[in-house]
């Protein structure tokens, strides 16, 4: 978002607190990282504020405690809040770490609550997640707006030349969102075929029983991630059967198809938003693995079917999720919103 800013003209000043950097496990529950927030949000409250005014103060992923700080340096000039996800819905719903109905639980609803309807403006990643977010908030539709998530163009970009065997990538999380359970029945269904899972998480546990065709690489650089798509066969996205999983797109997703790697991932309404089935990616129904393997298959099996999917992701990339697309979304929605208030 900020390099796309940038890109058309925007000056961009951050403001800047470190909490996780040098940790690979972020996010973690627990009063050591509850102590790391509280910390960084105090030295965030207490920063100097900027010496000229801006136009409008932007608070990005996983800002939700960071609305009073945005408050404060932003003199009553609009506050833009770019949420990606609620907190409850990722830690109750999706990742299940709290109990629904717990202490926990109705903490984090109320952070999240408290985050939206602070904001004049938030800005979400697809349509089906805008209408989840503001019903869950009760925001009025002028008040939650859209604008895809994109890949940092200073490392994906094209250059897709698979290698030899046809290997399948994932890259990520493992948490529930991803479908991991269905990666690896895919893989078990079609034992032929080669699978590179790069990322650690919560689901570990079910990479220990793995099948033969599947490598596991707990952790890459991010520099190389460009370097892991290029060469991959092609590249999976998320399959998970969640409310949640239906309404995002992954980020993954776009450095896929940034990169012009083949792309197949679940057929959601959120995918819906940006990819066409056989032309842009193949989509398969969420959490079926023997789906899955079938279109894993027409891939490796038809490598001028892969090279039109990856030319088509890219394509689509390029119309809908590149910087300058969504250097002039972001624009277009601050000069409206500085100009409504």
């Amino acid at each position: 978002m900020i390099s796309a800013l940038r890109r058309v003209g925007v000056e961009v000043v951050e403001q800047h607190v470190p909490v996780w950097e040098g940790r690979r496990a972020n996010w973690s529950a627990g009063p050591a990282a509850a102590a790391r927030l509280a910390v960084a949000e105090l030295r965030l409250l207490l920063l100097r504020r900027p010496a000229t005014d801006a136009d409008a103060v932007i608070v990005g992923y996983p800002g939700h405690l960071d609305l009073p700080a945005a408050r404060r340096a932003a003199r009553g000039c609009p506050v833009v809040f770019n949420p990606l996800v609620s907190l409850s819905d990722t830690f109750v719903a999706d990742r299940a770490r709290f109990r629904q109905g717990s202490l926990a639980a109705r903490v984090l609803e109320r952070i999240d609550l408290a985050a939206l309807r602070a904001a004049d403006l938030v800005v979400a990643d697809t349509r089906a997640n805008a209408d989840h977010l503001a019903a869950l908030a009760s925001l009025p539709p002028d008040r939650v707006d859209v604008a895809f998530v994109g890949a940092e163009e200073r490392l994906f970009g094209p250059g897709w030349s698979p290698g030899e065997p046809f290997t399948i990538l994932f890259v990520g999380k493992l948490i529930p969102l991803h479908g991991l359970e269905t990666v690896l029945a895919a893989a078990r269904t079609a034992p032929e075929l080669p699978f590179r899972l790069v990322g650690s998480g919560q689901l570990e546990p079910l990479v220990a029983g793995r099948p033969p065709n599947v490598e596991w690489v707990p952790w890459v650089e991010y520099e190389r991630l460009p370097a892991e798509l290029h060469r991959a066969g092609c590249a999976v996205g998320i399959f998970g059967t969640s409310a949640k999983a239906r309404r995002v797109i992954p980020n993954k997703a776009f450095q896929a198809l940034a990169c012009g790697t083949p792309l197949v991932t679940a057929d959601t309404p959120g995918a819906r938003e940006l990819l066409v089935d056989g032309e842009s990616a193949l989509l398969v129904p969420p959490g079926e693995p023997e789906a899955l393997a079938t279109a894993l298959r027409r891939l490796a099996g038809d490598r001028a079917l892969a090279a039109r999917i990856g030319a088509g992701g890219r394509l689509a990339y390029e119309q809908h999720a590149s910087e300058d697309v969504l250097g002039r979304r972001w624009r277009e929605l601050l000069e409206r919103e500085i100009a409504r208030s």
